[in-house]
């Protein structure tokens, strides 16, 4: 039981926390542009000053583990391959790009500070190794999918050229190549600008559940549920259960397991859909998929992190 309670006390609330962002959609409490506007304000501001926050607080060269980055760029790719080739599976060529990059990219930057938050009481670096060894990967391959995937010549060079530009200037990675570099340097760090990033880091995490609770709209799941689930499948339950043995053989334990666990099951980045959208494709796979993974993940996640608990792992 004392288990049970330790995953549903980490979970829960996060999920209480995005509910309130769907409702507030739905009642149109907050109606219009808002729910884009906040998503991007979380994007470009609160999530990389969180990160920036949890990185230079930390000895970069003693808490580097080159082990758990080798891991989880290894395993970034190796998902990156199953999705592109279950992909071409689906029917409907214009649907397989989308689903593709739909069904590996995850949801951490959002779901995984909230998580880490909860159960460590901070971000640590753990999650932003995983990051680092995950994101760059994420950006740089959804591009390449969806520009050799697509169906039609919509597709130029200078919509690529922005896409790259965009990955390039990756808020979340951005922060935390910042903070990493100002530990690296051993810059001092005042006390306005510690109480500042720490009070920023402490909302963060509530207001980008809230956001991601906003971006979910039922009406636009339409006539993609089979391959939808079948992405969702991938993104929760798949690459959890290839992955995660190997990465308990491997040794990895508590914070970095956790944050392993929350790079392989996830749920789908809202990313995704803008990203498909600003490259010419419907998205409504993409958005389908996000919502389902985003239901699912409620359950899938507290029962992952029940049985590490259970087996004292975490």
């Amino acid at each position: 039981m004392d288990n049970l309670l330790f995953s549903l006390n980490a979970t829960v609330p996060i999920f209480l926390t995005m509910l309130i962002g769907f409702l507030i959609r739905n009642t149109k409490i907050m109606a219009g542009e808002f729910p884009d506007r906040l998503n991007s304000f979380v994007f470009h501001v609160l999530l990389p000053i969180q990160l920036f926050h949890s990185m230079y607080q930390v000895d970069v060269h003693a808490a580097m583990d080159w082990k758990a980055f080798l891991f989880c760029t290894g395993v970034t790719l190796i998902s990156i391959a199953i999705s592109i080739g279950v992909a071409f599976a689906v029917k409907d060529r214009s649907m397989r790009a989308e689903f593709a990059q739909a069904a590996y990219r995850s949801n951490q930057a959002y779901l995984g500070v909230a998580l880490m938050q909860n159960l460590y009481g901070n971000t640590g670096t753990a999650m932003a190794l995983v990051l680092l060894g995950s994101v760059p990967l994420y950006n740089i391959s959804a591009v390449a999918i969806l520009t050799a995937m697509s169906p039609s010549e919509s597709i130029n060079k200078d919509t690529l050229a922005r896409s790259l530009k965009g990955i390039a200037k990756n808020p979340i990675i951005l922060g935390i190549a910042a903070g990493m570099l100002w530990s690296l340097l051993g810059i001092p760090t005042p006390t306005a600008l510690e109480r500042f990033t720490s009070s920023v880091a402490a909302a963060s995490a509530p207001v980008a559940l809230i956001a991601l609770g906003c971006m979910i709209d039922l009406r636009q799941v339409s006539g993609c549920a089979k391959e939808a689930l079948l992405c969702t499948f991938l993104k929760l339950v798949l690459f959890v259960a290839m992955f995660l043995p190997m990465a308990i053989y491997l040794g990895f334990r508590g914070e970095m397991l956790v944050a392993i666990l929350i790079m392989l099951g996830s749920s789908t980045a809202i990313s995704c859909f803008a990203m498909a959208r600003n490259m010419g494709y419907a998205g409504t796979v993409t958005y389908s998929s996000v919502l389902f993974s985003n239901i699912g993940s409620a359950f899938t996640l507290s029962a992952a992190i029940y049985l590490l608990k259970s087996l004292a792992l975490i």
